[in-house]
């Protein structure tokens, strides 16, 4: 077994980090067999290219949510370092579970009993009030 387990989607909301904050957390290393991968498709082309991390982040990105480690961002570079009989790799780490927790939301702690998936805005990002944001662009209601 490679991974913890495989997912089809995000089952966190969506955290706003852009690539300038993701760069900002400390790489470290974690145990491929602790992740949950976000995404059931990998492209052999990607897999295989040389330069595949040439315009992107070295380091593979990770998103902590109800104590589970979800692979984000790297599923390739993941792969190929199981390929190579390695089993961590280096990741950048965002605790959602802490950053919700700073502004007292606990996930699933909904009075109404339904559970809400709305994106969190980040912080120090303005966003208008009329303005809702959908897959990093902004649209009006």
């Amino acid at each position: 077994m490679i991974f913890k387990g495989v997912r089809d989607g995000k089952p966190y909301p969506d955290h706003g980090l852009t690539p300038r904050e993701w760069a900002k957390l400390p790489p470290r290393q974690f145990r491929l067999d602790q992740l949950t991968t976000v995404t059931t498709v990998l492209a052999l082309d990607k897999l295989l290219a040389e330069d595949s991390t040439f315009y992107g982040d070295l380091f593979a990105h990770i998103v902590q949510y109800e104590d589970v480690m979800y692979l984000e961002d790297g599923l390739h570079r993941a792969v190929r370092s199981a390929l190579r009989n390695r089993t961590i790799i280096h990741a950048r780490l965002f605790d959602l579970d802490d950053h919700l927790a700073r502004f007292g939301i606990v996930p699933g702690d909904d009075e109404s009993g339904v559970e809400t998936t709305a994106p969190i805005t980040p912080v120090g990002l303005p966003v208008h009030p009329r303005r809702v944001r959908t897959g990093g662009a902004h649209r009006l209601d």
